[in-house]
């Protein structure tokens, strides 16, 4: 079990201590193709390097969809779902989706077009990049670290209050769910395939989607792991597996819980309600005049 929370700064491991990770850490660089060279995660000018965090045993979160981005892997394996093989296609990120009414449905991640010798749009598609909320706190290790990267990466933070982990549940809730309801039914209404990218861990935490054949499919998931190359001491983000669906199946299976027995939930309310009535039957004393002086 990994006993400092942080698995990635600024691009590399919190152990790795070469001259290029480094100078990522002084200059506070983001190596994963960020709108700029430096990282802007939380604050530009005090920016929360941390992209991937340790979880449960040897597991990995990756916190920061800029992560996703490692040699543009996303946009190679998203364009083979959306285009022909021959296509000439280009990125755009963060590009704002308007409904009917002109109100804005949130900005795309990434808009994969493809076009013509002309430069003319043929095709497009939409990438979204699902990274993962932490609960805790991850900027007070982050902090401790980056003031002593040799001696600090070692530290032992399990016990501590507010020890950072992954929140799944609020990723998928808070996150995951609108993307899909409010862009993605607009672009599937337009008869768009439409890709999610997130690691592995967090897919797994989604309930099992009726998976179709590619051809058949308007949604594609693909599912990436980390992988440390021992010799550079870098992970490297690798497809570890591609999930082929129906837009509105996979839709309903992400939004629609899984009901519990009713007797469980009649049970809670049986125990609150005789805690109240046990109250009631037995009420505190009234304080003495002492008591009140």
């Amino acid at each position: 079990m990994n006993l400092h929370p942080l698995a990635e700064v600024f691009g590399f491991p919190p152990h790795n201590l070469s001259a290029e990770a480094t100078t990522h850490r002084k200059n506070r660089l983001c190596p994963h193709n960020n709108k700029v060279p430096n990282c802007t995660k939380d604050k530009a000018n005090d920016p929360l390097g941390v992209c991937t965090i340790h979880e449960t045993g040897d597991g990995l979160a990756i916190t920061c969809p800029v992560r996703f981005r490692q040699g543009w892997k996303i946009a190679i394996d998203a364009a083979g779902f959306f285009f022909p093989s021959n296509a000439h296609w280009t990125t755009l990120t963060e590009v704002r989706l308007n409904d009917r009414n002109g109100n804005s449905a949130g900005n795309i991640d990434v808009v994969l077009v493809s076009y013509d010798s002309a430069g003319s749009v043929l095709d497009f598609g939409s990438l979204e990049v699902q990274a993962v909320y932490i609960s805790g706190n991850i900027r007070r290790p982050f902090e401790a670290y980056m003031h002593d990267p040799l001696h600090q990466h070692t530290l032992d933070w399990t016990g501590l209050v507010n020890y950072p982990r992954p929140d799944y549940l609020s990723s998928s809730r808070k996150r995951l769910v609108p993307q899909l309801i409010y862009k993605g039914s607009i672009l599937r209404s337009w008869g768009k395939k439409q890709a999610v990218a997130l690691h592995r861990r967090f897919y797994e935490t989604l309930p099992t989607l009726d998976e179709v054949k590619e051809e058949e499919a308007d949604l594609a998931w693909f599912i990436y792991d980390l992988t440390l190359d021992g010799e550079r001491q870098q992970y490297d983000l690798t497809l570890y597996r591609t999930v082929y669906t129906q837009f509105q199946p996979a839709l309903d299976q992400i939004t629609t819980p899984e009901p519990g027995p009713v007797n469980t939930f009649v049970e809670v309310l049986q125990g609150k309600l005789n805690d109240i009535l046990e109250d009631e039957a037995n009420p505190p004393d009234a304080p003495t005049l002492d008591e009140l002086l």
